[in-house]
């Protein structure tokens, strides 16, 4: 049996962690799908170029895809914990680093790991 390659088994869990948020706020539609793979194309080329920063790809391409859609559609993900105020984006802490999370940064509150959403 051969071994999978830790490369592209962190590639295949973070574009798994992002879609499942994307589809838990319903935002997982073909074009933003296609937003997911190029984020993961591009952080292939990120982590060949930096092998240790491999546990950091989950959070990277969550931000990636998050970066795309404000570009194109808006904030994503909305946060679930303010309801006063202009609604706003998750953020996902820490920016570079393993076991990344979706929080509120204006309430200091972790909201969901990302691909935890519901």
């Amino acid at each position: 049996m051969d071994d999978i390659d830790p490369l592209e088994q962190a590639l295949h869990a973070a574009r798994a962690l992002v879609l499942a948020d994307l589809a838990a706020r319903d935002v997982a539609a073909a074009e933003v799908v296609s937003m997911v793979e190029d984020a993961v194309t591009h952080r292939r080329w990120w982590v060949e170029q930096w092998p240790e920063g491999i546990t950091y790809v989950a959070g990277l391409v969550a931000q990636d895809v998050q970066d795309a859609l404000l570009e194109r559609h808006g904030r994503w993900p909305i946060c679930p914990v303010c309801s006063s105020g202009d609604p706003h984006a998750l953020d996902v802490e820490p920016e570079l680093g393993p076991d990344p999370h979706w929080v509120c940064g204006k309430a200091g509150v972790v909201v969901a790991p990302v691909g935890g959403l519901t």
